[in-house]
């Protein structure tokens, strides 16, 4: 696997202490205000530095995707690139957001330093032409309907762009009517592409429309979920949190509650360095 991307995203890494850790990508699904946010971004914050965990900053500026036209989709973009530009300078963490088709990319390139391209928009050539051309760190998420050996051609597709600092991030994959399963036979077969993986457990166990306007899930599931991914040996986890998920305006239901994130990231990264101690196979 190449790291340069991870450089990129944690620039200390290229001394080569640390450079095969696991690292995180944590926060709200979507800007609500900036009181929120920022109480997210200083609880994480916290656990970077009490827990030595390299941790990326993760909001949506807007979610394109809802189940109803009522439900929320974002602060006006201007209020919530102030927001996580606070996050960065108030904390020290990198950001990443969800770009779409529709996206000003010049707007909001100066604040977003990971951009990530959503499940539903991983085969449009010339969106995925468009955000490689900005030459920043992209997480490209698997879509819900791809098999894993079907992202072969969507990384060599960006990679053909110019852009080679890519991840790819596992979500699950549709089943029946408002499921998601995780493959992990296929997921050992996307470890294989040679770009680091990043397994979104909290995505995994979302149920897409299935409280009739707006999307439930199962919380519950998500922790150990990413335990089962690290075990298997990705590289990274990402997971949406929130202080109280019941309230969240965006994906509460699959959401961990933040009280519970450091305890679960502390387990997470003994569990890898685990990992990376006995086994042969990965």
């Amino acid at each position: 696997m190449s790291f340069e991307v991870l450089y990129k995203i944690f620039p200390e890494r290229r001394n080569g202490n640390h450079k095969d850790e696991l690292f995180i990508f944590a926060g709200p699904c979507v800007v609500e205000n900036e009181s929120i946010t920022l109480q997210i971004a200083e609880a994480l914050a916290d656990i970077h530095q009490a827990c030595g965990i390299d941790i990326v900053f993760k909001a949506s500026f807007m979610k394109a995707n809802r189940t109803s036209k009522s439900s929320f989709t974002g602060l006006p973009l201007d209020q919530s690139l102030y927001i996580l530009q606070k996050v960065k300078t108030q904390f020290g963490l990198k950001v990443l957001s969800d770009v779409h088709e529709y996206t000003n990319l010049d707007e909001i390139a100066d604040v977003i330093d990971v951009l990530q391209t959503p499940a539903f928009l991983v085969r449009q050539t010339e969106f995925l032409k468009k955000v490689a051309a900005v030459g920043k760190p992209i997480n490209i998420k698997k879509g819900q309907f791809l098999s894993p050996t079907e992202m072969i051609s969507v990384v060599d597709k960006v990679l053909s762009f110019g852009n080679s600092d890519l991840l790819v991030c596992e979500r699950g994959s549709s089943f029946g009517y408002n499921y998601l399963i995780n493959d992990f036979r296929g997921m050992q077969q996307l470890m294989q592409m040679g770009q680091p993986l990043v397994f979104d457990a909290t995505h995994s166990v979302q149920r897409p429309g299935a409280l009739g306007d707006s999307s439930g899930g199962d919380a519950r599931y998500a922790p150990r979920l990413a335990k089962a991914a690290v075990a298997l040996g990705v590289d990274g986890i990402f997971l949406e949190t929130h202080p109280d998920p019941a309230l969240a305006l965006s994906d509460g239901p699959n959401m961990i509650p933040l009280a519970l994130v450091k305890q679960l990231l502390r387990e997470l990264k003994d569990l890898h360095q685990m990992v990376k101690e006995q086994s042969t196979y990965i």
